[in-house]
């Protein structure tokens, strides 16, 4: 939307980006889940936090992807309008493309941070692996080896994420433009 410069949703676009940046995922966890129902609107634990990361993460996303479409030479959109593809078919078939090889690291980045932040939702009741390890603590007065623990598989899973995005990166170094 910031890209097209369409002038109603524009301004729209960069409101939302800067509350979801600028704010701590928690306490975006904490508005829809605790503070929406004082205005009338609950929703349960999961999809709560479904709905705050995923806005969390769309913001911090566009903004990598406008700033991969702004690295993509504007000479690359005025060939494509040049020999009659539409904006759209430009974008899809020539922009696109080239931004997606800019954007991968950051938005691949982005994704193993929302795997990270997932221990966030055991804040508002939604049992994940972190909230298991807290309430197994609570029970045996082991805190640091199943917190420990905890550490580990997310390490684990960031690790395997990781070499996956290694992997896409080599073969995205394989179409440089």
């Amino acid at each position: 939307i910031r890209t097209a410069k369409t002038p109603v949703l524009e301004p729209l676009a960069r409101i939302y980006v800067w509350i979801f940046r600028g704010t701590p995922a928690l306490v975006q966890l904490f508005v829809i889940f605790f503070g929406l129902p004082s205005i009338g609107i609950v929703i349960d634990a999961f999809p709560s936090a479904v709905i705050a990361f995923s806005l969390n993460v769309g913001a911090y996303a566009s903004e990598a992807l406008r700033a991969a479409i702004s690295a993509v030479p504007k000479g690359q959109l005025e060939a494509g309008l040049c020999v009659g593809m539409s904006w759209t078919q430009t974008m899809f078939r020539i922009v696109l493309p080239q931004a997606f090889r800019t954007a991968f690291p950051p938005l691949f980045n982005e994704f193993i941070s929302l795997v990270k932040n997932t221990s966030l939702a055991s804040s508002i009741t939604v049992y994940e692996m972190f909230m298991s390890a807290q309430r197994i603590a609570a029970r045996t007065y082991e805190p640091f080896w199943l917190y420990l623990e905890a550490a580990v598989i997310y390490l684990a899973f960031t690790t395997i994420l990781s070499r996956i995005q290694i992997w896409g990166e080599k073969k995205l170094q394989h179409y440089d433009y």
